[in-house]
């Protein structure tokens, strides 16, 4: 309810031209300008600097730490970066000036994702994490919030879906891990990239469907599926852009149009050193989150990269010294014959960790055969490609720091390739799709030379308590702590540490640093696929669960610390909505 607040009298105000009286959130400033008197909240918008200490002329209210010039009537600033100011009525009553502590412009959760829609647009860091601190302090769901990323991220870049998106839709999978502040990040961090990557990019328009007006000249899935899949072979995206949007608009589920999109990209062996299924994958799981809302858009974003994807059939990695591309082939001649089973409750008994070791073995061609014999005796594509991630996983965790360093992001492809071939196998499983697995079994192979030698695995020392998970953070303030990170986590395992506590302090020592790509991606994988083998109870499956903690922790150690200027800009805003006072410190 507004208060009536007196100030001083209107001589005195015109002789001092500036009084501060309590009201509002940060006191008001009631100012005399030209003959009028006015009256704002007495904190810059920005950055917190009291307004009072700034300086008026010609109607325009200038602050004077970063010069943010505002309108002294209204509020509105003429500066993007600064955010509007409040103002409170004013009323003069017997020579006195009375201020009413209701401003006449109220923060709502549509001001604010307006304001997220302006820090996109606009690529300013401190007017998103604004906004998502204030909508996420309001109660806003964090899905609505990412919707919003997503929806510009999707239209206003014309060369589709790349890292920003995936990082935003990793950031958004991780949520239930984070406590309070590591949600805040965890979208900051998603949405800064969209904005940067989408930053003078250019806007999105869609083709079109076929025409479908009537029932007698609607193609069917089958033919439509068809006509995608050689669209997407002669690298045409814009006819596959029109096909796929046809498939939406004649209502295809999201299962039917994962079948048409998987089938067409795993047609090639591991396309895009795996980025492609990956980017697939994401969008999909995005498409979940929204509930099927903008499904056009969103898929669409997927093709443009499509028309110079590489394949790596064609690379003579795949080729010599050993052929891998002809026995594959052979393979999934056989297995499209074969009736797979995809009922994980008919599940047939695997020796999961022999076949872990074929997959890390230096025999590719044995491996074929296994995984061939395998689905031919009942075993799940998706239970396979659950120990594919795996095997990727033990490269990540057995990496030599005596590797170059940019060789890290070799073994992190093939492990987010082979999560997100398993993540699409539990959606839907296909046979075409059931090819990717065999593609990530041979980038195992290939990577072998990155575990000569092989790191070893830490053996633990069991503590009477688990170490305090900050002490992690501490740890990874230096650099070349991959094998003591690794240590650090074992121990913490072994002394009973709260798993869920582990996450979220895996998950600041990402979401502080001005991490690259790759470190998102690690960080959620290992989180998602632990969880999947958290519902089993068997000793390999707590191995299992181990490798995907020690693999995170020793990429996330490898790629710090940096200079952390994106989570400084986040952390700005969050102190400045508790109302501290930066200028002072």
């Amino acid at each position: 309810m507004s208060e009536k607040v007196y100030v001083c009298s209107l001589d005195e105000l015109k002789e001092s031209t500036v009084k501060v009286v309590k009201g509002g959130k940060h006191g008001i400033a009631a100012l005399y300008e030209d003959g009028q008197v006015y009256a704002v909240d007495n904190r810059c918008p920005h950055l917190g600097f009291p307004l009072h200490m700034g300086s008026t002329c010609d109607g325009i209210l200038t602050c004077h730490w970063h010069h943010a010039r505002f309108d002294i009537k209204s509020g509105g600033t003429m500066d993007p970066w600064a955010d509007d100011v409040p103002t409170y009525p004013v009323e003069i009553k017997g020579g006195d000036v009375w201020v009413l502590t209701e401003p006449h412009q109220k923060q709502t959760i549509n001001k604010l994702k307006a304001r997220l829609k302006d820090g996109l647009e606009q690529n300013i860091s401190l007017v998103i994490a604004k906004a998502v601190v204030g909508l996420m302090e309001a109660g806003e769901p964090p899905v609505n919030i990412a919707k919003i990323g997503v929806e510009f991220g999707t239209k206003h870049r014309w060369n589709g879906w790349r890292s920003g998106l995936t990082i935003l839709t990793a950031m958004t999978n991780v949520l239930p891990y984070l406590d309070k502040n590591g949600k805040i990040l965890a979208l900051y961090q998603g949405l800064v990239h969209v904005s940067r990557e989408s930053a003078g990019m250019g806007t999105r328009f869609l083709l079109g469907p076929l025409s479908t007006k009537t029932e007698e000249n609607q193609p069917s899935l089958p033919q439509l599926t068809k006509w995608y899949r050689n669209n997407i072979e002669v690298r045409d995206v814009q006819g596959a852009e029109r096909v796929l949007l046809t498939a939406i608009e004649l209502g295809a589920s999201t299962e039917e149009l994962s079948r048409m999109m998987m089938t067409a990209i795993t047609d090639h062996f591991y396309m895009n050193i795996g980025h492609t299924l990956d980017f697939h994958n994401k969008a999909f799981e995005m498409v979940d989150q929204l509930d099927a809302t903008n499904t056009d858009y969103i898929l669409t974003s997927l093709l443009p990269e499509l028309s110079n994807a590489s394949r790596s059939e064609e690379s003579h990695s795949w080729q010599s010294p050993i052929d891998l591309v002809t026995p594959l082939k052979n393979a999934f001649e056989q297995i499209a014959t074969f009736d797979i089973n995809t009922s994980e409750k008919n599940q047939v008994a695997l020796d999961e960790r022999s076949i872990v070791d074929q997959l890390l073995s230096d025999k590719p061609l044995e491996t074929v055969e296994l995984l061939t014999s395998l689905l031919k005796k009942g075993a799940t594509p998706t239970r396979l490609a659950k120990l594919v991630t795996v095997a990727a996983t033990e490269r990540i965790a057995r990496f030599h720091v005596q590797n170059e360093f940019r060789d890290w992001d070799t073994v992190l492809h093939t492990f987010t390739h082979a999560h997100a071939v398993h993540q699409m196998l539990r959606r839907s499983s296909t046979i075409e799709l059931t090819r990717a697995i065999f593609h990530g079994a041979m980038t195992i192979y290939l990577d072998r030379f990155l575990n000569i030698p092989s790191a070893r695995r830490p053996k633990p020392t069991v503590l009477d308590d688990p170490p305090k998970v900050d002490a992690f953070l501490e740890l990874l303030n230096q650099q070349q702590q991959t094998d003591e990170a690794a240590k650090w986590v074992v121990n913490y395992l072994a002394s009973g540490g709260d798993r869920m506590s582990l996450f979220n302090i895996l998950g600041h020592s990402l979401l502080r640093e001005d991490a690259e790509f790759h470190t998102f991606q690690v960080y959620e994988a290992a989180i998602m696929e632990h969880e999947l083998w958290d519902e089993e109870d068997t000793p390999f499956a707590d191995d299992a669960k181990d490798t995907f903690i020690i693999a995170a922790a020793r990429y996330l150690a490898a790629h710090a610390p940096t200079a952390r200027e994106v989570s400084h800009t986040a952390k700005i805003a969050m102190r400045l909505h508790r109302g501290e006072k930066l200028f002072e410190d």
